[in-house]
C-alpha cells in the first residue's frame, strides 16, 4: 500500500523532555505496529533547541517532523511556572498549527490530532479543521484524575488546597494529602494554577485520552476512570511507552567501572533533565552516599544557588559541578562510587546488571523506565507532579522508599544513609525488588500483541482507520 494513503495522525507536543519521550515513542507506535503515519509537531519556546533534536532523531525516518515557528513569551514575569509558559506558548502557537493541519488534511488522509496535556486548547483547532482530537496524558490515571476533577474543586473549595484538613480522595486512587499536591495547583493566585485549571476543563472535549500507564499499575483508577463514562471521555491505557537503550556507551569509563562492580550493588543517583539541588542538599547527599557505604553512580550538576531546594530546569551554571562537593569527597569514596558531570543515557544504566536501585525525583518517564527494568527506586521529588508520582510509587505499588524530609525540605545525611542501605542490601529492599520484578514483567506483557496497553491503542487504531 502507498504511504500516502494510510492515515495520517498528528501529534503535537510540548517542547520538554518529559513530554517529547512518551510523545515520540507513540509516534513509534502508531507507525511500526498500527501501520498508521505520525506527523510530529514541536513548539520552538528558546528551552534548549539542541535537546530537542537530540530527542527528535529517535523519530523513525517516515515520521514526518515539523516545528512551529517560535513565538514570543517575553512578557511574560521571569518567575512564571513552567507549566503556565507551556501553555501560552500553545496557545500562541494555534494559528501556526491551524495552517499545518490545513496543509496536511489537504495533502493527506489526516485523522486525528493528538495534543499532550498542556495543548487542551489545540483541540478547538481541531475540531475546525474537521479532524478527531485526542489528549495524550503523560503520567498517571491519578493525576488524569485529579485533574478531571480540578473544576470541581475550584468551584468547592475556598483558600489554598495545601491548607484542607484531610487528603483529596478520588475514586480508585490512594488518598492525596495537601502537602503532596502538583506545584502548579499549590497556589491558586500563580498563573500555573489558571492555565492548568483551564486546561483541565477542556479535557472532557476530547473524544479520548491515551494515558502512558497500564492497567496493572493502576487498576482501580483505570476502573473508575473508564465507570465514568458519561462525564468524562474515553480512556485508553497504552504504557509503559519509555525510550529503549541503544546497548552503545562508547566505553565510556562511567560504563566500564559499572561493568567491575556486583550484580545488582549499585545504585544509580541522577534527578532528571531538569532536577538541580540546593548546595546544602548537595552536601548532605554526597556525605550520605558516603556514610552508607554502597556503591553508587551518581550524576551531578552545579548547585541552584538561591532556591532552598530543586528548581524545575534551573538555569544550568557552567561551573564545574564537582567543584561543589565535600572536599576530599572524590579521593574518598573513590573505588566505591562513580561521579559523572551532568549527564549519562539513563536507560543504559538501568538496564545494566550491576544497577540495583535508583535514587530518582519520580519524573513519570524515569519512574516506568525504572519499572520496565526492575529497579527498585528512592522517590526524593523535586518539583512539578513528582511529590503525586512519589506516593504512588511509596503507598500504592511499594516499589520506591523514601527518605524524611525536614521543615525546610532539606533531607538530611543519616536518613539518605538509612534508605541507601535499605534499599540495597536490607529485608524491606528485598520485598520491593520482588514487588517491582512483577510489575516489570507486567509491563513486557501489557505492550505485547495480546497484551491489554497493545489492545487498548490496536482499538483507537482501528478506530482512526475507520475515519479515513
Amino acid at each position: 500500500m502507498d504511504e500516502i494513503q494510510l492515515p495520517n495522525v498528528a501529534i503535537l507536543s510540548s517542547p520538554r523532555m518529559g513530554h517529547l519521550i512518551p510523545c515520540i515513542e507513540l509516534a513509534k507506535r502508531f507507525l511500526l505496529h498500527h501501520n498508521i503515519t505520525v506527523t510530529f509537531i514541536t513548539i520552538s519556546d528558546g528551552y534548549s533547541l539542541e535537546i530537542q533534536n537530540d530527542v527528535k532523531a529517535g523519530l523513525p525516518d517516515k515520521v514526518r517532523s515539523v516545528v512551529l515557528p517560535p513565538v514570543s513569551l517575553d512578557d511574560l514575569p521571569q518567575e512564571a511556572r513552567v507549566e503556565g509558559r507551556a501553555c501560552i506558548a500553545i496557545k500562541r502557537s494555534l494559528p501556526n498549527l491551524r495552517n499545518v493541519l490545513e496543509t496536511l488534511a489537504s495533502t493527506t488522509p489526516l485523522v486525528a490530532l493528538v495534543v499532550d496535556l498542556f495543548g487542551a486548547e489545540a483541540i478547538e483547532v481541531a475540531k475546525e479543521v474537521g479532524v478527531s482530537s485526542y489528549l495524550y496524558f503523560p503520567s498517571t490515571f491519578m493525576g488524569l484524575s485529579f485533574l478531571l476533577n480540578l473544576p470541581t474543586l475550584d468551584a468547592t473549595f475556598l483558600g489554598e488546597y495545601r491548607d484542607l484538613p484531610e487528603p483529596l480522595k478520588f475514586p480508585g486512587c490512594v488518598p492525596i494529602p495537601p502537602s503532596e499536591m502538583p506545584d502548579a495547583l499549590s497556589d491558586r493566585s500563580c498563573d500555573g494554577y489558571a492555565a492548568m485549571l483551564n486546561q483541565s476543563r477542556l479535557y472532557k472535549e476530547a473524544e479520548g485520552v491515551l494515558v502512558n500507564s497500564l492497567v496493572d499499575l493502576e487498576p482501580e483508577a483505570v476502573k473508575a476512570l473508564k465507570s465514568d463514562g458519561a462525564t468524562n471521555p474515553p480512556v485508553y491505557p497504552i504504557g509503559p511507552l519509555v525510550r529503549t537503550g541503544t546497548g552503545n556507551t562508547g566505553g565510556a569509563d562511567w560504563a566500564k567501572w559499572l561493568d567491575e562492580q556486583p550484580r545488582g550493588s549499585v545504585l544509580f543517583v541522577c534527578f532528571g533533565s531538569g532536577g538541580v539541588l540546593s548546595l546544602e542538599q548537595l552536601n548532605e547527599l554526597a556525605f550520605g552516599l558516603e556514610m552508607s557505604g554502597q556503591r553508587f553512580l551518581w550524576v551531578v550538576r552545579s548547585p541552584h544557588k538561591k532556591e532552598a531546594n530543586a528548581k524545575l530546569f534551573a538555569a544550568q551554571s557552567i561551573d564545574d559541578p564537582f567543584d561543589y562537593l565535600p572536599q576530599g569527597f572524590l579521593s574518598r569514596t573513590k573505588g566505591l562510587g562513580f561521579v559523572v558531570s551532568s549527564w549519562v543515557p539513563q536507560v543504559e544504566v538501568l538496564s545494566h546488571g550491576s544497577t540495583g536501585g535508583f535514587v530518582s525525583h519520580c519524573g513519570w518517564n524515569s519512574s516506568l523506565e525504572s519499572i520496565v527494568h526492575g529497579i527498585p527506586m528512592i522517590a526524593w521529588p523535586l518539583y512539578a507532579e513528582q511529590k503525586m508520582n512519589a506516593l504512588l510509587l511509596v503507598e500504592d505499588l511499594k516499589v520506591a522508599l523514601r527518605p524524611k524530609a525536614g521543615d525546610g525540605g532539606l533531607i538530611e545525611r543519616e536518613d539518605i544513609v538509612r534508605v541507601a542501605k535499605e534499599l540495597i542490601e536490607g529485608e524491606e529492599g528485598k520485598e520491593l525488588k520482588k514487588t517491582v520484578q512483577k510489575l516489570k514483567e507486567a509491563s513486557a506483557l501489557a505492550l505485547e500483541e495480546g497484551g491489554s496497553s497493545y489492545k487498548a491503542l490496536s482499538n483507537l487504531a482501528c478506530k482512526l482507520k475507520s475515519l479515513k
